[in-house]
C-alpha cells in the first residue's frame, strides 16, 4: 500500500508530544487515524531514539488480553521505563471496557504523554470533557484533501485531477481498488455500513435502521441546500418512509457526532447574528456520495461546494452560510480574526452565471477579502476587488504549517 506523510497532522502531533493534555485523534472511520499513530511513533523515535513508546492497537489480537481497564493500566505500568520519556499510544481505545478509567488514572500519574484514537461513535468531540477528567486536546482528522490526493496521484494536470477527486473522493482505502464498482463497494460496505450499523445503531440503540439509511441518502442528495428537520421529515413521509422531526433530529445529530456530516449554520452579515431554523449539511467526503448515488446526474457545483466546505474546516476555519439582504453567500469563514467571504461555482463562463455569483459578494461593503472559487482553468484574477480563483489551484494549496 502506498503511503504519504500527512505532514500537517503529523507536525501538529509532534508539537504536542510533550503537552500534558490527553491528545485525542478524532474523525470518520477509515480517515487514516491509525496510520497517523504509526507515523507518530516512527517520528518520535527519529527525534528521540531512546524514547519508550507503548503502542497498543486493539485491532490486533496481540492485545486481546487488555479488553478490561485494569488489564490495560497494568500492562502500561509494567512497560513504563523510568529513565526514559514515555509515550502511550492507544488505537481503538473504546474496545477496552471502561477505558476512560485507565486513561484517566494513567494521565493522573503524570508519567506519560498520551495519544488515543477511537471509533467515531464512541469518542466524540462533545463527550471528551465527560470521558476524561484531565484536559484533552482534540486533533480532528479528515479524509485526504485534494493536495494529499495530488501527492498520492502525482499529475502535471491538476485540472483533470480535480475531476477525478470530485468523483472518487479522499477515502484512501478505496484507492487500492482498480474498478469503479470495487471502490464503491468498499466505501459502502467497509466504511458507510460499518459507520451506520456498528457504530451509530449500536451506540444510540437505533430502532429504525431503514429510516437512518433514507436520511443518509436524503442528506447526500441535498448537500448545499438549506434544510430543516421538518422539511426532511415531510419529504421522507411523502416517499412513504415513516418519520417525525424529533426522530430525524436525533438521527441527524448522531450522524454529525460520528463525523459523517457537518452542520453549517446561517449568519446574518448585516445584523452580525446567527440565524435559526434552516441549516446546511455537508458530507465529510464526496466519496460517500459517489458510492451511494453514483455519478449519474451529478451536480458538480454542489459537490464542489461540499469539497470547499470541508476544506475550510480542515484548514481550521469556522464556516457559516452568509445572509445579506435576502442574498446568500456560500461561506463566511472565520479564523483568528481573519474573515473571508466565499462563493463557489463549477462553471462561470457564461456572463449571466458570473454576475449571479459575484452579486452577493459585491453587496458586502466591509473590507474583508471576497473570493469566488470556480473551475476557471486559468490564473487568479480580480473583478471589482473580488478574487476569482480556480478551484483546483485553491484546493491544491497545502494547509500552512504552524
Amino acid at each position: 500500500m502506498k503511503l504519504i506523510e500527512r505532514s500537517t497532522y503529523l507536525s501538529e502531533m509532534m508539537e504536542l508530544v510533550d503537552a500534558p493534555d490527553i491528545k485525542v485523534i478524532t474523525g470518520v472511520r477509515r480517515s487514516g487515524k491509525s496510520k497517523l499513530m504509526e507515523a507518530l511513533a516512527k517520528k518520535i523515535l527519529e527525534q528521540q531514539p531512546d524514547a519508550n513508546i507503548i503502542h497498543i492497537n486493539y485491532n490486533l489480537t496481540d492485545f486481546e488480553s487488555l479488553m478490561e481497564y485494569r488489564a490495560l493500566e497494568s500492562y502500561v505500568e509494567d512497560h513504563y521505563a523510568p529513565e526514559h520519556r514515555n509515550y502511550l499510544l492507544v488505537d481503538e481505545v473504546q474496545m477496552c471496557e471502561s477505558f476512560e478509567k485507565a486513561i484517566n488514572s494513567l494521565h493522573a500519574r503524570e508519567k506519560y504523554s498520551i495519544f488515543v484514537t477511537g471509533s467515531n461513535a464512541f469518542l466524540q468531540s462533545s463527550d471528551l470533557a465527560t470521558l476524561f477528567v484531565g484536559r484533552t486536546y482534540e486533533i480532528p482528522v479528515y479524509p485526504f484533501s485534494f493536495s494529499e490526493y495530488l501527492e498520492y496521484y502525482p499529475s502535471q494536470n491538476i485540472y483533470s485531477s480535480l475531476t477525478g477527486y470530485i468523483a472518487e473522493g479522499g477515502m484512501a482505502g478505496s484507492f487500492l481498488y482498480k474498478t469503479e464498482e470495487q471502490k464503491r463497494r468498499y466505501i459502502n460496505s467497509e466504511v458507510l455500513n460499518a459507520l451506520v450499523v456498528r457504530d451509530i445503531v449500536s451506540k444510540y440503540k437505533v430502532k429504525n435502521e431503514q429510516l437512518l439509511h433514507a436520511l443518509i441518502d436524503y442528506l447526500m442528495d441535498n448537500v448545499g441546500n438549506l434544510t430543516s428537520l421538518r422539511s426532511i421529515a415531510d419529504t421522507l413521509r411523502s416517499n412513504r418512509t415513516k418519520a417525525d422531526h424529533k426522530t430525524i433530529g436525533k438521527y441527524v445529530d448522531a450522524l454529525c457526532k460520528a463525523f459523517a456530516f457537518y452542520r453549517i449554520r446561517r449568519y446574518d452579515i448585516r445584523g452580525k447574528r446567527y440565524l435559526r431554523s434552516e441549516d446546511k449539511y455537508y458530507l465529510v467526503d464526496q466519496g460517500f456520495r459517489f458510492a451511494r448515488l453514483g455519478t449519474k446526474n451529478m451536480d458538480y457545483g454542489r459537490v464542489l461546494e461540499n469539497i470547499v466546505a470541508i476544506e475550510l474546516l480542515r484548514r481550521g476555519y469556522e464556516a457559516y452560510v452568509g445572509v445579506l439582504y435576502k442574498k446568500e453567500i456560500d461561506f463566511v469563514a472565520i479564523k483568528q480574526g481573519e474573515k473571508l467571504y466565499i462563493q463557489v461555482a463549477n462553471d462561470i463562463s457564461e456572463e449571466r452565471t458570473f454576475e449571479r455569483e459575484v452579486s452577493p459578494l459585491l453587496a458586502i461593503k466591509d473590507a474583508y477579502p471576497k473570493i469566488l472559487i470556480a473551475r476557471t482553468y486559468q490564473p487568479e484574477y480580480q473583478h471589482e476587488g473580488i478574487r476569482i480563483v480556480d478551484a483546483a489551484e485553491w484546493l491544491s494549496r497545502a494547509i500552512p504549517q504552524k
